[in-house]
C-alpha cells in the first residue's frame, strides 16, 4: 500500500505513525547514502590510500628519531606514534567533513540536498560515519606499523575506559566537522585557506606529537576547544599508564567530561544552524552571510 493510500483511508493516529517512520526509514538511507562512497572510495583508488597512509607516517618517524637522539622516556615514541595514527581523523574532518557542503554548492548539488525530503542532519550523519570508517582503517595500519616497526608497547588497564575516550573523541570531533560545514556553507571561498588554516597549526596546539600542557597556557586553552587535544591526551594517559606527564595535566574523568559535553554541545550546535540555513535556502533562495 502506498503512503497516499495507507494515510487516505487509515486514522489520523496510524497516519501519523506511518508518517513518522517513512520520515525515519529516508533519513537513514540518506546516512547509508552519504557513508557509502566514503567507504568504497577507499577501494576505488588504491594510491590514494597508500599516500595518505605513507605521509602520516613519515612525519611520525620524524618526531620518534628526534626523541631518540635525545634519549627522551620511550613512553614518548609512543605518543608520537598515537598522534600520527589520529592525524587521519582530523584530515579526514577538515578536508571531507568541513568542506564538503561548500563543494556540493560549487558543483551545483546542494540544491537537490535541500529540495530532497530529507533531514540535512542525516546527510551529515552519513558523511561523518563514512569518514570514521574511512579513517579509522588508515589510522589502524599507522598504528600497527608504527609500533612494530619501533617497539612501542602499550600498558593499558582498562581498554573498555580507552575504547570508550576513542569513541568520544570521534563524536566531537565529527561533531565539530559538522558545525564547519555549515560555517565554511556561508563564508563560502575562505573555505579552501581555512582549511590549511586548520591543519598545521590545530596540529601544534593539540599537542600531537607531545603532551599539550607541556605548552602551558596555551595547552589549556587547546584542552578546552580542540576534540583533538582533550581525546588524544585523555587516550595517552590510559595506553601508557605512569608515564610521565607535564604538571597541570587534567585527569581522565575531567577530559571525558569535556568531550562528553564538545560532543553534545557541537551537534545540537550544527543541528540549530543547519536548521536555519535550510529555512532561509528554501525561503530566499540564498545562503548569504547577510542575514534578514
Amino acid at each position: 500500500m502506498s503512503l497516499y493510500e495507507h494515510c487516505r483511508t487509515a486514522s489520523p493516529a496510524e497516519a501519523a505513525e506511518w508518517t513518522r517512520r517513512q520520515i525515519v526509514m529516508t533519513d537513514l538511507r540518506s546516512v547509508y547514502g552519504r557513508a557509502y562512497p566514503r567507504m568504497s572510495g577507499m577501494l576505488r583508488e588504491p594510491s590514494w590510500v597508500f599516500f595518505e597512509i605513507l605521509l602520516p607516517f613519515l612525519a611520525t618517524s620524524a618526531f620518534v628519531f628526534v626523541y631518540r637522539a635525545l634519549q627522551a622516556p620511550p613512553q614518548y615514541i609512543g605518543f608520537v606514534v598515537l598522534g600520527g595514527a589520529l592525524t587521519s581523523f582530523w584530515l579526514n574532518v577538515v578536508w571531507m567533513m568541513a568542506g564538503q557542503l561548500y563543494w556540493e554548492k560549487a558543483q551545483g548539488n546542494l540544491e537537490l540536498f535541500f529540495a530532497a525530503p530529507m533531514g540535512f542532519m542525516a546527510i551529515l550523519f552519513g558523511m561523518a560515519m563514512g569518514g570514521m570508517v574511512m579513517s579509522s582503517v588508515r589510522a589502524l595500519v599507522v598504528l600497527v606499523v608504527a609500533s612494530l616497526v619501533y617497539g612501542v608497547t602499550f600498558e593499558v588497564d582498562q581498554w573498555y575506559l580507552l575504547i570508550a575516550v576513542f569513541l568520544l573523541t570521534l563524536a566531537a570531533l565529527y561533531g565539530l566537522g559538522m558545525v564547519m560545514a555549515g560555517l565554511y556553507l556561508v563564508w563560502g571561498r575562505e573555505a579552501f585557506q581555512l582549511n590549511q588554516l586548520f591543519v598545521e597549526p590545530v596540529y601544534f596546539v593539540s599537542g600531537l606529537n607531545f603532551p599539550v600542557m607541556s605548552l602551558g597556557l596555551l595547552g589549556a586553552l587547546a584542552i578546552a576547544t580542540i576534540p583533538l587535544a582533550v581525546g588524544l591526551d585523555a587516550m595517552r594517559q590510559l595506553a601508557f599508564v605512569g608515564s610521565p606527564f607535564p604538571p597541570g595535566t587534567p585527569s581522565v574523568e575531567v577530559e571525558i567530561g569535556i568531550l562528553i559535553l564538545m560532543a553534545i554541545g557541537f551537534t545540537l550546535f550544527a543541528r540549530v544552524m543547519l536548521a536555519a540555513l535550510e529555512r532561509r535556502a528554501r525561503r530566499v533562495g540564498s545562503l548569504s552571510v547577510r542575514w534578514q
